[in-house]
């Protein structure tokens, strides 16, 4: 049964966020909900688990489906790929308490807001639904369900200092509360019994129950009670582990929940209240000292200092600056657009230090509360994680929907043998099912896993920790890394080489430092004084690296001390710089710093507002030269300045450009724009600094590539300064030429343009305007083989290229290596469009302003000291990229794990069930001591202890279970299997010694008398005894049984052994010790059995004696399985060449977007245009006639494939 989407039954929630879901209305009708409850009651309470189990039925069955808004209960549905279902009731929240006495609603709630909306008058209640922690209202204006817990973001700048500048009302606080809910992250430990009955309902323990009832049920009493207590012991684990799990996560959330704040309200003035009070547009009142913020809040007066390592993994202090007065009618974050962060404060972060506007008071309006916040939202992530649609899983889950099929044909075969025999029909039932409970090895799943849980624990020894393990498996199949460039590829610290001063639009000499230590007291002197976002914490200058090593070379030093500057009439806290002991003679007493407009990535500069003592106030900022000398006047920015530039960063060095401004007095500095400041400005000059590459850079990135990984730059730094270190690393060979992507989109016009060029190096042409009228004569044609050339661009053309020419962006991507100049936005759009191209793709960085491409990313790795950065699945404690192959190698020997354990898992079982089928012709079956010793004896899961091989071969182990080498794999075993059961089974009936009913008579002419024999005799096949009387026979003693028993349960050992993977992904099989002392034991163990004559253990394994030449037979028919098995598996299964040639013969071509896109490239002689533009117009007629293949670049899934 489907959903009918009508328009008022359906809605979305969440609209364009990660956790977007569909919503559907339904009314409970009493007659399905009376029907429902006969059905629990007659089913024993099989509906009821059924329907725990698929709550969407549940809802289909108790109710109607009905609009929204009349709905009682409402279904929720993933929109991802899993189409996950969850059922919510809707209730009701009831505010008459806090109006009944008043007549005035609006004085409770302003009409444009949520507050108002959602109130339904005159009942005074709200309609609400409650979905991962999220509160959600009835809109009865917009007919559908809002957030509540966060400020609406159509809100103004000026709105929100108008607004909520002043506090709530008493009554506005009392009515927001009611509606929001506490402002906590309320993760209450789970008690033990609802975590025991969550695991108990579990379909594999309830497939284990339905399978002990039924051996219980067959008097396999010893079976079953072995079983149920490996369950018991495997759920008491699973569930100590969630409890500790659920413990810990409340400790880490607990210290934020009950925290005094003071808020303004309005008309009544400061109170101090506990934080579990706060609601969206509280006006907080910051005091200074450290502090943890208990919600996000948005600065609107004052300055901030906040320590964000908890949401970053990053513990540079970052400075928040207060909400302009903007007076337009944009909402405030389309405003202030990326740099909208630069104005909140998080939830739980730690405010180290604050500085006051000119009233001294440091402000902030509450902006979210609860699991709306920064840090709820982590915590939802932990507690809701996404699940990982990795083809692995969902082959395993379609492998046992086969071998539940493979299962119906033997209990349709078992029926048959059995009640054609006339047999009594309560057998043959229990008989069938038995079957099931053979075929299907229920810890298939679990199996699975095993190899992921050892590998995380051995990441954790080499230093890199995993908060998601799932993606572990997803590693192993990575095939282009992302790289940041700053602390990842080079060193986190870059030192300071020397200063290009500008006078007068023209450059003067370098002064190269720490040769040149006497710079000249004058502007550019000031800028590297002032210019920058540093603290002084515990006597020790804390910020960027780069602005640390700009002040240090300046010698002078920070006089943090709480002074106040006049400014005007007014005081304001700022920041003293003075001259250190070792600076130079200076002409002023120090400078104070009145102002900060902090660093942006996507405005790619800072600027701040300083006055020297008894001086003039100054504007200074500085930035990326490209982007400074815009906002400078044209007149004072040097003619040969790109040219400059072009030199240094073509060395590879970080240039810096700096600017300055006087400002008239009279506006006071916190009242000016950012627009205003950073305009009209003096260039003085470019700032060179050196970034050197990490030790181990070049050699992983060699690893990399020799394992056919790609690797790709993507950084905020110059271009040429990338493409620089890009080839200075090995990403770009010294022979393979750079072709310049430029991107312009026509200001004032939906047209653009693309244009290719080459990228000049060193020579006197900027990289971003070249001359190219030299060789419009003559075309340039570059070979068109991938990785020949490769493609650099910046963030801007990126945009230009994704928004107007998306069809050439998937082309672009195949060779394109350095991406420069890219904002935090850019970098996460940038990996999605790479996985559309079928790329499985990891991303390694730093933390902060890669926070969202690492999530986006297949496997993100932060570089951080954090233990676990809630920015990626993996963290690494040491800041080095040798973790990226370490992952990789742990990540392809983890998925071969998966691999073998699964095709040992299905043989196991199917050698098993075979085994018993044989029996069943005979009206036999295997013993209750021997179905224990085959499922308890014979556990290979210590394979997973196999290490990782230490290189990393130019190819990736298979990514599905459906796959031609592994599915060939296990249908030959399964057939060699088969073949040396029937035959021993058929070998054995012609011994000469053989009889049907005298299961003594193998030995009787060895011993001549029955005492030797191995158990007392057995006439017929339903125990019927005689004999010693302590000896009782259960019927399954026979020589079929004893042949078909040993042969099967040696042959799973030949399986482990086989199926044991070593090179090219893991240690040679010899390497894990565990396994093969284990192994050896076990085969020691099955020998015995074969050659042991033991009167008192034959007859409790259900054994019978055979002659010793039998036996020996037996072992040459296992001798010869395994080196067929093993010759198979080594000269056709694990035959790489063999499959290559295979498919080369059969044509057959990669489904992967890329690998398609490649071939097409390939047959491409006009590609890569090199000197031309596209324009808009002429690329639209050339998408319908020449790119028709690849016209869209969303990803088409692999369906298909599979």
């Amino acid at each position: 049964m489907g959903e009918n989407p009508a328009k008022s039954h359906y809605a979305q929630l969440n609209l364009g966020e990660e956790n977007e879901m569909e919503i559907f209305g339904y009314k409970t009708q009493c007659c399905r909900k009376a029907l429902c409850i006969a059905g629990y009651i007659l089913s024993c309470g099989a509906l009821l688990l059924l329907f725990y189990w698929k709550p969407e039925w549940d809802v289909w069955a108790n109710c109607v489906p009905c609009s929204l808004e009349e709905a009682d209960v409402v279904l929720l549905r993933t929109t991802d790929e899993f189409r996950i279902y969850s059922r919510k009731n809707v209730t009701w929240i009831s505010v008459s308490g806090i109006i009944k006495s008043r007549l005035d609603y609006p004085s409770f709630a302003e009409e444009d807001s949520i507050f108002s909306k959602a109130l339904m008058k005159p009942s005074l209640q709200v309609k609400s639904i409650q979905v991962q922690k999220i509160r959600y209202v009835w809109n009865i204006y917009a007919k559908q369900f809002q957030k509540v817990g966060a400020l609406e973001d159509h809100h103004t700048c000026s709105a929100i200092h108008t607004k909520f500048g002043s506090g709530l009302t008493c009554s506005e606080q009392s009515l927001r509360r009611v509606i929001c809910g506490p402002n906590t992250i309320d993760v209450p430990v789970i008690p033990i019994w609802k975590l025991l009955i969550k695991e108990v309902l579990n379909p594999f323990y309830v497939f284990q129950l339905f399978s002990v009832c039924l051996w219980f049920a067959e008097d396999y009493m010893e079976y079953a009670a072995a079983i149920i207590i490996m369950s018991l012991l495997s759920i008491s684990l699973t569930v100590y582990d969630l409890r500790q799990q659920s413990v810990k996560l409340q400790r880490l959330v607990e210290s934020h929940n009950s925290i005094m704040v003071t808020v303004c309200r309005n008309k009544e003035g400061f109170q101090e209240l506990e934080s579990h009070h706060l609601v969206p547009g509280d006006m907080v009142v910051l005091k200074e000292g450290k502090a943890l913020l208990p919600c996000d809040a948005i600065l609107i007066s004052g300055q901030c200092i906040v320590n964000e390592s908890m949401l970053t993994g990053e513990s540079i202090p970052v400075t928040k600056t207060q909400l302009p007065q903007a007076d337009n009618l944009k909402p405030w974050k389309m405003h202030c657009a990326e740099d909208y962060k630069k104005h909140v404060l998080f939830c739980g972060t730690e405010v180290i230090q604050t500085k006051g506007d000119d009233r001294g008071v440091v402000k902030a309006v509450v902006l979210q509360t609860g699991f709306n916040t920064a840090k709820g939202d982590l915590v939802r992530s932990i507690l809701y994680p996404k699940p990982m649609n990795f083809r692995l899983y969902r082959d395993a889950l379609r492998f046992l929907m086969c071998l539940i099929a493979f299962a119906a044909i033997g209990m349709i075969y078992t029926v048959c043998v059995f009640a054609l025999n006339g047999e009594e029909a309560g057998e043959v039932v229990k008989k069938a099912l038995d079957v099931i409970t053979i075929a299907v090895p229920p810890a298939l799943p679990a199996a699975l896993t095993t190899g992921i849980i050892y590998t995380q624990r051995r990441l954790k020894k080499k230093g890199i920790f995993c908060i998601s393990p799932q993606r572990i498996n997803m590693c192993g199949q990575l095939n282009l890394i992302c790289f940041d460039k700053t602390g990842t590829l080079t060193e986190d610290g870059l030192d300071l080489w020397g200063l290009l001063p500008s006078e007068g639009n023209c450059f003067q000499d370098v002064r190269r430092f720490p040769a040149d230590h006497s710079l000249p007291w004058g502007p550019a002197f000031r800028a590297m004084v002032v210019c920058h976002s540093l603290i002084v914490l515990e006597g020790k200058i804390q910020g960027d690296p780069l602005d640390v090593k700009m002040f240090e070379a300046t010698n002078w030093v920070i006089d943090d001390s709480s002074g106040h500057q006049i400014e005007g009439q007014r005081s304001t806290h700022a920041t003293v710089i003075r001259p250190g002991p070792k600076a130079n003679t200076a002409s002023v007493e120090g400078i104070t710093i009145l102002h900060q407009f902090p660093f942006s990535s996507a405005l790619q500069r800072m600027s701040v507002i300083a006055q020297e003592t008894g001086g003039e106030k100054q504007v200074f900022t500085k930035g990326a030269p490209e982007m400074v000398a815009t906002l400078c006047r044209a007149e004072t920015v040097p003619s040969n300045f790109e040219s400059k530039l072009l030199f240094y960063t073509a060395q590879g060095f970080r240039v810096i450009g700096l600017a300055y401004k006087s400002l008239q007095s009279g506006k006071q500095s916190t009242d000016l724009t950012r627009e205003e400041v950073e305009s009209d400005l003096t260039f003085l000059g470019l700032l060179i600094m050196e970034n050197r590459l990490k030790r181990e850079t070049k050699p992983v990135l060699e690893e990399l590539s020799d394992a056919h990984i790609r690797s790709v730059m993507v950084t905020g730094d110059n271009i040429q300064t990338a493409v620089t270190v890009a080839k200075n690393a090995g990403m770009i060979s010294p022979t393979n030429r750079v072709i310049l992507v430029e991107a312009n989109k026509i200001p004032g016009s939906f047209s653009a343009s693309v244009t290719w060029k080459p990228l000049k190096e060193n020579k006197t042409e900027d990289d971003g305007n070249l001359d190219s009228g030299s060789q419009t004569g003559r075309r340039i044609r570059l070979a068109a083989e991938p990785g020949q050339f490769h493609f650099a661009m910046s963030g801007k053309s990126y945009q230009v290229v994704a928004q107007y020419f998306s069809h050439l962006l998937p082309k672009l991507l195949l060779n394109a290596t350095v991406f420069a100049r890219m904002s935090p936005s850019q970098k996460s759009s940038l990996v999605e469009e790479f996985q559309k191209l079928d790329y499985f793709v990891g991303m390694c960085g730093d933390g902060a302003n890669d926070c969202g491409a690492l999530k986006v990313a297949h496997a993100g790795i932060s570089l951080s000291e954090q233990e676990a950065s809630v920015a990626s699945p993996f963290t690494s404690r040491t800041p080095s990229i040798a973790c990226v192959p370490e992952l990789i190698r742990e990540g392809r020997a983890a998925l071969v794990t998966s691999f073998c354990m699964f095709k040992y898992m299905a043989l196991y079982s199917t050698i098993q069930y075979l085994g018993v089928l044989l029996l069943y012709w005979q009206l036999n079956s295997f013993g209750n001591y021997q179905f224990l010793f085959q499922d308890l004896a014979i556990t290979t899961v210590i394979v997973s202890f196999t290490e990782a091989y230490p290189k990393l071969v130019p190819y990736r182990p298979p990514s599905q279970l459906v796959s031609p080498p592994l599915l060939l794999s296990v249908i030959l075993n399964i057939l060699f299997s088969l073949g040396m059961q029937i035959l021993g089974f058929l070998m054995v009936q012609k011994q000469p010694w053989y009889s049907k009913t005298d299961i003594h008579s193998a030995c009787l002419s060895v011993n001549n008398h029955v005492e030797n024999s191995s158990s007392a005799s057995s006439l017929g096949l339903h125990g019927v005894g005689g004999g010693d009387p302590t000896e009782v026979d259960n019927g399954y003693k026979s020589y079929e049984n004893t042949t078909v028993w040993l042969l099967s349960t040696i042959n799973c050992l030949i399986i482990a052994l086989v199926f044991s993977k070593g090179k090219p992904f893991r240690q040679p099989i010899y390497t894990n010790y565990v396994f093969i002392m284990v192994l050896v034991g076990q085969l020691g163990v099955c020998l015995f059995l074969v050659f042991a004559d033991i009167d008192d253990l034959y007859s409790k394994m259900d054994l019978v004696c055979t002659p010793t030449t039998w036996r020996i037979s037996m072992v040459m028919m296992l001798a010869v399985t395994l080196a067929v098995s093993f010759l198979v598996e080594e000269a056709i299964i694990e035959n790489r060449a063999l499959w290559l040639w295979l498919k080369k013969t059969f044509q057959y071509h990669s489904k992967s977007h890329y690998k398609r896109l490649q071939r097409v490239l390939e047959q491409d002689s006009a590609w890569p245009p090199l000197n031309e533009t596209f324009s808009l117009d002429a690329v639209t007629v050339s998408v319908e006639e020449d790119m028709g293949g690849h016209s869209n670049p969303t990803f088409d899934s692999n369906e298909d494939a599979l």
